[in-house]
């Protein structure tokens, strides 16, 4: 577990326009019914300000994880969101919620998440190519029954939209959950520009696409995770060697 960790998540996502005000929010597991998650505190400035102090161990129903943990902070009212995901999930170990414009934009005109795009961001590929569902409910996830729909839409993929709202990612470490979901915008971005300029989006041929190489989670992960870092004029924070991030 790491709090600097999820910090620089949320100002990495801030960065990135992906949840660019104070809507928004991440979480890692952090034992049986209990997970970090960041809350809003009394000097609340936003994702991009986001840090280690606004990072809160809490239990899956929204109390105080240890004592004093919610001295004058709040959970987000989408907790259940984080919640019912790990409970449901056991390999996945954080999770992310923002509100990408693009993805939401998108969806909205009728734009699914494809691969439609190959070498150009190999690990986007493989997630579209495997579906990014839609949980059809433009609603503030706020309790355990629509946390449960919302989850049930995911199912076992890495990454659900919400139309209307945003998307949920879910991963093995919290440095994946956010670039699965910059890839994931990256891909709506592109969609739309696509479309907006009078083409016709189409899936790469599987011949292309099985030929894209697993490059490995020490480039994928780890490189692109130092870059994103980078970006915000942060040093690296990791939660467990880079050669064993999955």
């Amino acid at each position: 577990m790491s709090r600097p960790l999820l910090a620089a998540a949320c100002r990495i996502l801030a960065a990135r326009g992906l949840a660019d005000g104070f809507l928004g929010h991440v979480s890692q597991r952090a034992g049986d019914e209990l997970l970090l998650v960041r809350c809003r505190g009394p000097m609340e400035r936003g994702l991009a300000f986001t840090e280690p102090a606004d990072i809160r161990l809490v239990t899956f129903d929204g109390g105080p994880g240890a004592p004093g943990e919610l001295d004058g902070y709040v959970p987000p009212n989408e907790l259940p969101l984080h919640a019912e995901v790990l409970r449901r999930r056991p390999e996945v170990a954080a999770v992310v919620h923002a509100h990408p414009a693009a993805v939401v934009a998108a969806d909205l005109a009728g734009i699914a998440i494809r691969p439609v795009v190959g070498a150009y961001d190999i690990p986007g590929a493989a997630l579209a190519r495997g579906g990014v569902p839609v949980y059809p409910r433009g609603v503030l996830v706020r309790d355990r029954e629509l946390a449960g729909e919302m989850t049930a839409a995911m199912g076992d993929r890495p990454v659900v939209l919400l139309r209307g709202h945003g998307l949920t990612s879910a991963a093995p470490s919290v440095e994946q959950a956010v670039l699965q979901a910059v890839s994931v915008d990256r891909i709506a971005a592109l969609s739309l520009a696509v479309r907006s300029a009078g083409g016709t989006l189409a899936d790469l041929p599987d011949a292309d696409l099985d030929q894209l190489p697993d490059l490995g989670a020490g480039f994928t992960v780890a490189v692109a995770w130092r870059h994103e870092l980078a970006r915000i004029g942060d040093e690296p924070v990791h939660t467990m060697p880079l050669g064993s991030l999955p």
